[in-house]
Parts: C-alpha cells; sequence; structure tokens
C-alpha cells in the first residue's frame, strides 16, 4: 500500500484543519463513540492544536483521500475539561503529552498505522522534553443496542504499548448519539505511560 506520511506541527496543522475533521466525523460515528457531530465544531475544537506551536498532527494518505490521522499537543495547553481530573487528583500536568484523537478508516486498520501514530507522539514528546503520555477513551456498558457482535477493544493494544489504565481518571464531554434525540454527557477515562 502506498501510503503517505504528513507531519504538522503548530499552525502548519491550519492548513489540514477540513480533512481532520471530516476524518473526526467519519471515524467517530463508529462504535464505541456514536458521535454525531459538525463540520463546524470539528474544525473550531482542532484550531487548539494549530493555535498550539508545540502540537503535532500526522495524517496518513492514499493518493489524495486523507484515511487516517493522530494529534498531539501538551496537556497544559489541553482544554480544561482534558486537565480537570489530573487537576482534582493532585498529578502535575507540566510533563505530558495529550494524544487527542487516533482515527484510521476501517479499510486500513490492521497495517501498522496505529503503531506508526504511537512512536510519532512518543517521538514527539520526547523532543518536547515530556516524560509522560497521556490519553483518553471513552467508556460504554458492555451491554449496548449499537455495539457490534465482533467488535474487539483497544485495550490490549494499548496495554502492549506499555500504556496504564487509569480507573481514576476521567473527563466528561458531550455529543449526541446516533441514536438519540438529544445531546447527552459521556465519560472517557484516562491511559498513562512514563517514557
Amino acid at each position: 500500500m502506498n501510503l503517505r506520511y504528513q507531519l504538522l506541527r503548530g499552525a502548519a496543522i491550519r492548513a489540514e484543519l477540513h480533512a481532520l475533521a471530516a476524518l473526526r466525523l467519519g471515524v467517530f460515528r463508529e462504535w464505541p463513540y456514536l458521535y454525531e457531530g459538525t463540520l463546524d465544531y470539528e474544525r473550531h475544537y482542532l484550531e487548539t492544536y494549530a493555535a498550539c506551536v508545540e502540537s503535532l498532527a500526522v495524517l496518513v494518505w492514499d493518493g489524495d483521500e486523507c484515511i487516517a490521522a493522530t494529534t498531539a499537543l501538551p496537556l497544559d495547553q489541553a482544554p480544561a475539561e482534558m486537565r480537570a481530573p489530573f487537576q482534582h487528583a493532585g498529578i502535575g500536568t507540566a510533563d505530558v503529552l495529550y494524544f487527542g484523537e487516533s482515527l484510521v478508516q476501517h479499510p486500513y486498520r490492521g497495517q501498522g498505522i496505529g503503531l506508526r501514530f504511537f512512536a510519532e507522539r512518543e517521538a514527539h514528546a520526547r523532543v518536547l522534553g515530556l516524560a509522560r503520555c497521556a490519553f483518553c477513551a471513552v467508556e460504554r456498558p458492555s451491554v449496548h443496542p449499537l455495539k457490534p457482535a465482533d467488535y474487539v477493544p483497544n485495550d490490549d493494544f494499548w496495554q502492549r504499548r506499555g500504556y496504564l489504565h487509569r480507573d481514576d481518571l476521567r473527563c466528561h464531554f458531550e455529543w449526541r448519539d446516533l441514536d438519540q434525540p438529544l445531546a447527552s454527557m459521556h465519560a472517557l477515562s484516562y491511559w498513562l505511560k512514563t517514557l
């Protein structure tokens, strides 16, 4: 497969906000996020990365189509909702690189893109002199009408990368699920690794 990796930092991310936003809308509609969003909201959210000089975005292209992407920025530069669980637990955030989305279109999964994403983001953390990496993932009940029968969670993959689940660190975000008429709050728990 002839894929092209594009690494962007800081303001350079702004040139690809549309591609990132469209990919987020597509991938996050799937289980377990079931996210019904808008392009305008996505572009506004992603502007946080474009406005941070120490942020990173990795986009993967198959020809002219962006088929995968990931982002990262220092946790101290992330929105308050992402920092709050650490602050409430008395855990410092100054040495943490926060991993934003990790998005891969379904046909391209299982081909090493996720491994490359972790390698690029951890390398970015080291360049910035940050000692830890963290990301959060949505929590869903084990029984849900929209959960695919063949769904395999990423927990084992993350653990093999050296990430530990922190059940005590949770943030909350509101969005509308595909099968719901109104937005509701969703809990996301953190995974952490010391480099």
